[in-house]
């Protein structure tokens, strides 16, 4: 047997030795700790950054501060992490909390002021060290929904405050109360001709094992008959006591013969490294299946933190009369242990299922720039925008550009661009480079460079010119034209737009800009009574949602408010 050395993928991790301070922190949140996510799960496009709380199904738990510290960040955005807080402490570690409801009430006043001086909902502010101080156990939000989320729950993390490299949170002590007695999940075994002439029983197509469940509790693969370069890859999930969802597992170790020749590991990563997911799983696999097969082996290495020490890439080399004995074990973070036993042995015999090679006239080399042109649409590929070489079916026909497909995975911007010259200025306003799925089409923001219609792109496919001259809708507020609501908190709106998306939104209240908060999931704005913009009587609203080319619709409507109601009931 031959292994191939794997090239230099990265240095020791900054924390890979490091005793964390497991009784320095306290849990966010008074509750049990039954996660609906963990560190390093696998998400699409992107590692899960750290551990999420349940709450019950339920917003506005109290969150509370992990340590001393002081607020470092705040962003409010309509998605990703939503209403999120940042807290510094004086140990060299941040901790975040995401898809809160709110602030505590000294937090919530300083953000509100500051989207008030710039009319802006979604915001980002770093605070000075000594303006919003915190101590431990102090509440400083409340959970929410906000952002992407699928669900109420509390995102939160450890980062290194210097390197803002994100820790697995169950190294600061809430490994202590996250109970887990259960061994991880396995639920395949593929196994990879890797290279010309490879065979993997007698097929050079990826081949799923059976898998035995023994009474000890192992797995034992039927035997592999092979020759050539060939790896492994492996879908497993874990579950902790207490929790009904499966989640990401801690660490995956393969041993040839008793050596060890590769090992994942989830204790950090560096959110630049976090895309590098569509590499580190088979991903042609994920895109026909959406099963999430973890590749225990590499092509052309790449830097990603939770592979290492690793003295073989995991590509195994079958010659002629070898047998060898192969493992792999699956970890959860507690030390329960899965383990998948099998052997392989050399055979000769030739493929009756082979892998057809395609051949294009267009040839990416990943490690390189690619640039193509036709019929005025032009692609640059920027290197290493793409993770492997291969032929790429490219093309312009009736003015569309077929680029492939989505089953090759891309990690960089790759930019296209259009001539728009037989455009007038009118069209040319309301015109985007647009994603063609089927019948539907996606909208990827658009801007002139050099003369030409240009778009940064993260997928492969099929794109088109295409216009928009629909305006944004304003639907369903939440009370009639000369309603009172003096006993109400909030008033709300929903609003969408059906292809280029919305861009802004913005309302006055008797003339004044108020803040409205945003849903993107529900497609819901809403206002808040305790700004305190509300006047006495009758007050005249004005809405205006505008979407990605420029096209804008404007709501107005009025109300009635006393802030005092009387014996006689005024909200009819």
């Amino acid at each position: 047997m031959r292994i191939f050395f794997l090239l230099l993928l990265s240095t020791t991790p900054l924390f890979a030795q490091e005793n964390y301070p497991e009784n320095y922190f306290r849990s966010p949140m008074d509750l049990p700790l039954h996660p609906s996510g963990t560190f390093g799960e696998l998400r699409r496009n992107h590692f899960h950054a750290g551990i999420d709380y349940r709450t019950q199904q339920r917003e506005g738990l109290p969150v509370y501060a992990a340590a001393d510290g002081y607020v470092s960040r705040i962003k409010v955005s309509s998605y990703g992490y939503g209403t999120a807080l940042y807290i510094d402490h004086p140990n060299g570690y941040t901790t975040l909390y995401g898809h809160l409801s709110k602030y505590a009430p000294e937090i919530e006043a300083y953000v509100r002021e500051k989207q008030y001086e710039k009319k802006s909902f979604d915001i980002e502010l770093f605070p000075k060290p000594g303006e919003l101080p915190v101590t431990k156990g102090e509440l400083v939000a409340l959970s929410g929904n906000t952002g992407g989320s699928g669900g109420p729950h509390l995102h939160f993390e450890y980062r290194d405050t210097k390197t803002e490299e994100i820790i697995n949170p169950l190294f600061f002590g809430l490994n202590k109360i996250m109970k887990d007695g259960q061994k991880p999940t396995v639920y395949g075994v593929m196994a990879y001709a890797l290279e010309d002439k490879a065979v993997v029983n007698e097929s050079e197509k990826p081949v799923a094992l059976n898998l035995k469940l023994l009474k000890d509790g192992t797995y034992l693969t039927d035997k592999i008959y092979a020759r050539g370069v060939m790896g492994f890859s492996i879908n497993a999930t874990d579950k902790s006591t207490g929790s009904l969802g499966n989640n990401g597992v801690f660490k995956i170790e393969t041993f040839i013969n008793g050596n060890r020749e590769f090992k994942v590991v989830f204790d950090q990563f560096a959110f630049d490294e976090s895309r590098y997911i569509n590499n580190f799983i088979d991903y042609q696999k994920y895109n026909a299946t959406k099963q999430r097969y973890q590749k225990l082996f590499i092509n052309t290495p790449y830097t990603l933190g939770v592979i290492r020490d690793n003295t073989t890439n995991g590509k195994i080399d079958i010659k002629e009369g070898e047998t060898i004995n192969y493992r792999i074990e699956v970890s959860d973070f507690h030390g329960n242990k899965r383990i998948v036993n099998g052997s392989i042995e050399y055979s000769d015999k030739p493929a009756t299922i082979t892998q057809p090679k395609k051949v294009t006239p267009y040839f990416v080399k990943a490690a390189n720039d690619n640039s193509y042109t036709k019929d005025g649409v032009s692609v640059f590929i920027p290197a290493h925008a793409l993770y492997e070489d291969f032929y790429m079916d490219f093309d312009v026909k009736d003015s569309i550009l077929y680029l492939h497909d989505d089953s090759v995975p891309v990690h960089g911007n790759i930019t296209v661009s259009f001539d728009v010259s037989h455009l007038s200025p009118e069209v040319l306003q309301k015109t985007f480079i647009a994603g063609v799925d089927g019948k539907r089409l996606l909208y990827n923001n658009s801007y002139m460079e050099n003369g030409r219609l240009t778009a940064k792109v993260r997928y492969l496919g099929q794109f088109k010119l295409a216009q928009d001259d629909t305006a944004p809708k304003i639907y369903s507020v939440s009370f009639a034209e000369g309603k009172w609501l003096s006993s109400k908190d909030t008033f709300s709106l929903k609003i969408s737009d059906d292809l280029a998306g919305i861009a802004t939104f913005d309302a006055w209240l008797n003339g004044k800009w108020i803040l409205m908060h945003y849903d993107y999931k529900t497609r819901i704005i809403f206002h808040n009574f305790s700004d305190g913009i509300v006047d006495e009587g009758r007050n005249d609203l004005k809405v205006t949602v505008t979407d990605n080319v420029g096209n804008s619709t404007t709501f107005e409507t009025h109300f009635f408010r006393t802030q005092k109601t009387t014996s006689v009931e005024k909200d009819k």
